[in-house]
């Protein structure tokens, strides 16, 4: 009786698993789309390996995206639409510290940025409309001191006055 319930359990295990996620070794990007390798269909479907975690539709990153640092620190997350950056996102340092809270809308900077040095303080601050800087920015010296040299008032990119 017991035969009867190895002997299936031991053919199953030669059946090979199937893999229900891709990683990003297993594609390649070209002309701004995600393909398979050898395959000229763009890719559907997810990605989960230890390094990205995420959704591509018709060869474009879509929905809620993860990277992780090859020590398995949260590396940056946030949201594609379309094969565009939308909303929130935010990275860090291998360390896990924070590098930079972003906004971005339709694939452009959009909304207030913040920037961090290494040691947790803060590099700079400041507001995009429609991917240039615009409005006030502030820019810090790693020890915290306002740094003149970047600080100023842009508009459409270009900083104006002195």
């Amino acid at each position: 009786m017991h035969i009867l319930f190895i002997i299936p359990l031991f053919l199953i295990s030669l059946v090979p698993l199937v893999s229900w996620s891709e990683s990003m070794d297993d594609l390649v990007l070209q002309d701004g789309l995600f393909y398979m390798r050898a395959s000229d269909t763009p890719f559907t479907g997810e990605l989960d390996d230890r390094r990205t975690k995420g959704s591509i539709k018709n060869g474009k990153q879509e929905g809620a995206w993860v990277a992780y640092w090859p020590n398995g620190a949260l590396s940056s997350k946030g949201n594609y639409s379309k094969g565009k950056q939308e909303g929130a996102w935010v990275y860090h340092f291998d360390n896990g510290r924070l590098w930079s809270e972003e906004n971005w809308k339709n694939g452009k900077q959009e909304g207030v940025w913040h920037t961090y040095w290494d040691n947790g303080k803060l590099r700079s601050k400041g507001n995009y409309i429609n991917g240039k800087q615009d409005g006030a920015w502030v820019s810090y010296w790693k020890d915290g001191e306002v740094s003149e040299w970047e600080t100023g008032i842009f508009k459409d990119g270009v900083r104006i006055g002195d």
